[in-house]
Order: structure tokens, then sequence, then C-alpha cells
């Protein structure tokens, strides 16, 4: 049987990488890439580090507004699946990729996966928001990372074709952290484990909104030397439009984005992390290290609750504060699984479309 994995952006290669591993054990798998992510620290060197098949389609839709994004993507991923006929189509998170995969499929009437179903932050201003629910309300097989997910779309009424099987994070970081312990990235920046804080900025809620971002970036600043900062090129472009880039590059330490392996050592030797970044909320979680993230609401409530995270919003003075002394409980509850998680979303979908195939030969033989 054939799958189609739909990605394009950052978060969806990262948990890409050992889905296709446990797809490619049972099934044919054509990757899809739309192209969302373009520039090559976001995208190309992905495929480089960490040993994700080559793309068998690349749609190279590039950026533009939400809505132009989703419906370019959405026709070019409609031509993929009408050429290829997969069984089944696999969408992951929650980016316009994950949004124009799913309604391709489903218009399509094409067995739908969702990787990562059942998150909620209940912040519809987030077009991840959006995105999330609307793929869930039309998804055939919806891999949940934790209960709390599972919980999320019973309360919407989505209870058939929900499973359990735990986050493919962990199995991607389990996969890439030894491989990541042969980069120099702290060696290049001159930096010393557990004498600096990390930060990451790219959500629109806060880039797109000249305020919260002004207090984020004041935040930082008044951090100073201390805080190494990979800057999105999205974030890159409203720093320089505000009159921001050259007084803040002069404040910390800002290089440009780096590989995921990069990112891990990075990440896992830092003192704290700030982020509004889903995915990082989580890497940091799992790899234990205190996490203030840059909004006031999160779809990873279990980071929060468990004591590793903490929300600070954009206020300049609770992200300060929050930098220079949040201090997380000792211990954890391991909310999100025992890194088999690729393995049971293939075992779900092998019995899936095996059953779906044999109900549809014995309707024909009936008729």
């Amino acid at each position: 049987m054939k799958v189609a994995s739909v990605v394009g952006a950052r978060p969806n290669f990262i948990k890409l990488a050992p889905v296709s591993r446990a797809l490619r054990e049972r099934f044919h798998e054509v990757i899809v890439h739309t192209g969302q992510h373009y520039d090559y620290e976001m995208d190309r060197i992905f495929f480089d580090e960490i040993g994700i098949p080559e793309p068998d389609h690349h749609l190279g839709v590039g950026s533009g507004s939400h809505g132009r994004q989703t419906g370019e993507m959405l026709a070019r991923i409609e031509d993929v699946l009408i050429r290829e006929e997969p069984d089944a189509v696999v969408v992951f998170g929650d980016t316009n990729t994950t949004l124009a995969g799913a309604l391709a499929a489903a218009k399509l009437h094409i067995i739908l996966v969702h990787v990562e179903a059942g998150l909620r932050s209940y912040d519809r201003r987030m077009p991840e928001e959006i995105n999330r629910v609307l793929v869930d309300h039309c998804s055939d097989i919806l891999s949940c990372p934790t209960e709390t997910a599972v919980d999320n779309l019973r309360r919407e009424g989505i209870v058939d074709g929900v499973y359990l099987t735990g986050d493919v994070m962990v199995d991607a970081m389990n996969i890439c952290m030894d491989i990541s312990k042969r980069s120099t990235i702290l060696e290049r920046l001159e930096l010393r484990p557990k004498e600096y804080i990390l930060a990451t900025l790219h959500r629109a809620e806060n880039t797109d909104d000249d305020e919260r971002l002004r207090e984020i970036i004041g935040a930082f600043q008044d951090i100073g030397s201390s805080l190494v900062f990979p800057c999105h090129p999205r974030t890159e472009r409203r720093l320089k439009d505000l009159g921001l880039w050259n007084s803040l590059r002069e404040s910390i330490k800002v290089i440009k984005p780096v590989g995921y392996l990069d990112m891990l050592q990075l990440e896992s030797n830092a003192l704290r992390i700030l982020t509004d970044s889903g995915g990082v909320q989580k890497e940091a979680y799992i790899l234990r290290v205190p996490c203030v993230t840059l909004r006031e609401r999160t779809e990873w409530v279990e980071t929060v609750m468990d004591g590793w995270n903490v929300l600070a919003g954009a206020s300049r003075e609770s992200i300060v504060r929050h930098a220079r002394c949040f201090v997380p409980p000792r211990s954890q509850t391991h909310v999100f699984g025992d890194g088999e998680a690729s393995r049971r979303i293939a075992d779900v979908m092998e019995s899936f479309m095996s059953s779906s195939r044999n109900t549809a030969q014995e309707s024909i033989n009936t008729s």
C-alpha cells in the first residue's frame, strides 16, 4: 500500500524523520514537500543532517498570506495526490502545510492520518489553532501524543479513530541526540554549557504585533549578552522594519537559524530557554531545561502543569524575571511517551488500511 507524507515546515521535517522510517518498513512512502519553508537553514539542512529521504515532489510554494499560501498548496497537493493515488495521506502538526494536505486528502476521500492530533491552546487568534481544529475534524486516524490530547478530542465529540500513541518528537530526539553530540556549535559560538540563555521567536501573534514585539525585544536586551538568539528570517525582516535590528545585535548574540542537530546542542546546554515555539517548549521539557514561553497560552499544557514551563506572555518585566529566576521542580512525569510512537502509528495505519481495503472488496463482491 502507498502512503503520501505531506511536509513543508521545520516542525514537519523533524516529526517526519522517525515516522518515515517506521512507514517504510511496511508501505511504499511518497514524500510531498510543499516548500512552505524554503530557506536552506529552515529546510534543506534537515534532509542533509538527519537522513530524511529526498522528497518525491517539491511544490515550491514559498511564502505568502495564510489564505494565498494555503490555497496554492491545496491546489498543488491535490494534483500530486490524483497522480500518485495513495491509500493514505499523513500530515504533521499544525502548519498551513498540514491544513492544505488534510483538505486535499479529505476532498479526494483518501484516508487521512494526523500525527500530533488533539492539541488545543483554546486561543483562536492563533492560526495554528484553527489549523489543528480543522485537521482533527476531517481525519480518519488521530495520533495523540498525550492523554490530554485524547480528552480534548473527546470534548469535541471525536472518539472514533483516536489513538494514544505517544509523541513522535521523543522518537526523533532519541535518533538525533547522539548524532548531535558531534556538533561544534558551542565552540563556534564560544559558549559554555549552562552559562547562556537560548531564545527563539517566530509566531505571528508576537512578530506581527508591534507592541508585543517591542516588549519582547526589550526583554532580550535587558537580559543582555548571555542571550543567544537564532533569528527566524521573517522575524529578522520585522525587526528591520521597526528599526530594532541593529540595536538588538549590539545587545545580544544574534545568529542565523541553525540545523536541528546544532539546535539540540544549544537547547540541551542552555541554562534556560525562551520561546514561542510549541516544538521548542516540548524539546526543552524532554531535555529537562527550564522553559519560559512568550505566550499567554500553550497547546503543551502538560509542560506547565508539570512545572517545567512558565507562561510569561509578552511582558518585558515578566520575561526578564522568569529568564533570571525560574527554577522547575527536580522530577518529571514523562508525559510524552517511551519513544515508540512512530511504530504505533504504523501499526494503527496498517490495521486500519487493511480493514478499509477488505471492506471495500466485500462491498464490490456483494454488488
